[in-house]
């Protein structure tokens, strides 16, 4: 009897263990391997790649775009990420000439490619050709913020974003406008209450949540994955301003009702002035973009973009804010290289530093340095006729 127990027991054990067994070679093959990129040789992982969904979405998409002569370039950061890395070998690798999807075979639900809207000339056609090849396209629309001054034309609409879609995989083409100060603007994704929220995972995008402003992109044609593409000259300048990018509209409707209680100055010397004033910060923000030091408006320059959308005219100087622990010694001298001598120099990196200085046409461009404490920031600032010196608390 004891013999019979035994084996029933030694029996119950090895089928136990031979199920984990096989369960743990499931979890391996069906999760670790595909979230860690294990268990597939180089070979049969490209060929894999080549010919998945995805794969296919991005060379047709590719084609059509190259065909129609849509000029759209990527700015999918995780891809841009990886040709920069492997810049070298993406520079030497010619079309058509790779074994491996490298690139655009990264598991993901979208890519992302932009396009400047201006440059498009035959939009409906290509929209028809996209779906004859098997996309469903989406596109987002909305108000055209250029146009808020204007009251007879704010409710012109401009195309924004448009998503489409090869069976799982879909292409977000970000639409760039063109902004006054040479900039390039894209809008807010906002879905409409007739758009199928199941189109695609929206909340996956990783443009179109919020409105972005970028630097105008050099670009440069580069082979990836055996496909020409344009990409930004310096991708991961690109990729860096895209946490920074997000772009808040001015108030036009509280600006229009601050200039129907207190009349706007249009005299000769205040239009004068705002021209010198926009220039000055154009060069400031040049030079400090350079050398990689963030900023923002600070002080009457602030206020005036907040109330009135504008430089207020009677300020007579730029002012800019910078946070201390991003001051660099070669500050001073940069702006005196792009023309702007030091005026004036105020406290010490350690307390209270204010810098000035002399734009053309007597504009003053002044720089605060704001110090960060537990609960609370400050910055300081020193009379230039007294030497009165004063400290400005902000809480956070």
């Amino acid at each position: 009897m004891s013999r019979i127990n035994k084996n029933v027991v030694l029996a119950l054990l090895t089928l136990t263990s031979s199920a984990f067994l096989l369960f743990q070679l499931y979890y391996y093959k069906h999760y670790l391997s595909t979230k860690n990129g294990a268990g597939l040789s180089k070979s049969k992982g490209s060929r894999i790649g080549f010919d998945s969904t995805q794969w296919r979405a991005v060379k047709k998409f590719i084609m059509l775009t190259s065909n129609q002569n849509v000029p759209v370039f990527l700015i999918d950061p995780l891809i841009l990420e990886l040709i920069n890395k492997n810049f070298e070998q993406v520079k030497n690798t010619s079309h058509g000439s790779t074994s491996q999807c490298k690139f655009f075979c990264v598991p993901r639900d979208f890519t992302a490619f932009a396009l400047q809207y201006h440059l498009w000339k035959n939009e409906e056609g290509w929209f028809r050709i996209a779906e004859n090849m098997g996309f469903q396209c989406l596109k987002i629309e909305s108000k055209d913020p250029r146009l808020d001054g204007i009251d007879s034309l704010s409710g012109t609409e401009i195309p924004l974003h448009y998503i489409c879609k090869l069976a799982t995989h879909a292409i977000h083409l970000v639409v760039f406008h063109e902004r006054s100060g040479n900039y390039l603007w894209h809008g807010h994704l906002r879905l409409k209450e007739h758009i199928d929220r199941k189109f695609v995972p929206f909340r996956k995008l990783q443009f179109g949540r919020y409105p972005g402003a970028f630097d105008r992109p050099e670009l440069q044609q580069v082979t990836v994955d055996g496909l020409e593409v344009l990409i930004p000259k310096d991708p991961m300048h690109f990729v860096e301003e895209v946490p920074h990018s997000r772009f808040i509209e001015c108030r036009y409707k509280e600006a229009r009702a601050f200039f129907q209680q207190y009349l706007d100055d249009n005299t000769v010397e205040a239009v004068a002035f705002r021209k010198s004033a926009k220039e000055l910060l154009q060069l400031a923000a040049k030079t400090l973009n350079k050398l990689g030091v963030p900023f923002w408006l600070s002080s009457g320059t602030c206020l005036g973009w907040y109330r009135q959308c504008n430089i207020i005219p009677y300020s007579k100087d730029v002012d800019l804010g910078i946070f201390i622990q991003d001051y660099k010694s070669d500050i001073i001298l940069a702006f005196q290289d792009a023309g702007l001598p030091l005026k004036h120099k105020f406290g010490k990196v350690e307390d209270s530093l204010e810098l000035s200085f002399q734009g053309k046409d007597d504009v003053k461009l002044d720089v605060f340095f704001f110090y960060e404490e537990t609960d609370h920031m400050w910055n300081g600032g020193t009379q230039a006729k007294t030497g009165k010196k004063f400290n400005i608390q902000i809480c956070q």
